[in-house]
């Protein structure tokens, strides 16, 4: 099941972060900021097929003990990490992309809102109902 989902800016601050143990918070936070390092790697590493092949999902970018860290990045070098239980065996691949594809129209849905100012926390009720369905969804 999907522990964490966030929304990182492009200058590396988080707009929105959400764990489901809310015990476990602050190590969620942690694990989403060091696997910002990976995903600039990825970036980095990509280089221009990153533009040419339009493939936005970076995938797995480290697996812990417990837990999986995906990635994705938007053509605006907004970054989204999704941190997975890693004894959920039944997500593939392709269901971390769909998610994430799905985790994005809903971000610009929000970056069209005339009301919202770039850069902000996210704060929707909208974003965050998407956010625990897919939560609940995984589970």
């Amino acid at each position: 099941m999907a522990v964490c989902i966030a929304v990182i800016a492009k200058e590396n601050y988080p707009l929105y972060i959400r764990s489901v143990p809310t015990e476990n918070e602050l190590k969620f936070h942690y694990t989403v900021h060091t696997s910002l390092d990976v995903v600039d790697e990825k970036i980095s590493a990509m280089g221009k097929a990153l533009v040419d092949q339009r493939e936005l999902y970076l995938g797995l970018l480290y697996p812990t003990e417990d837990y999986k860290v995906y990635g994705y990045v938007t053509n605006s070098k907004v970054k989204f990490v999704m941190v997975v239980d890693s004894s959920n065996t039944a997500l593939r691949d392709n269901s971390h992309s769909s998610m994430f594809r799905k985790l994005h129209n809903s971000y610009t849905d929000i970056m069209c809102n005339p009301f919202y100012n770039p850069g902000d926390r996210i704060q929707s009720r909208a974003f965050d109902t998407m956010v625990n369905s897919m939560m609940m969804q995984v589970c």
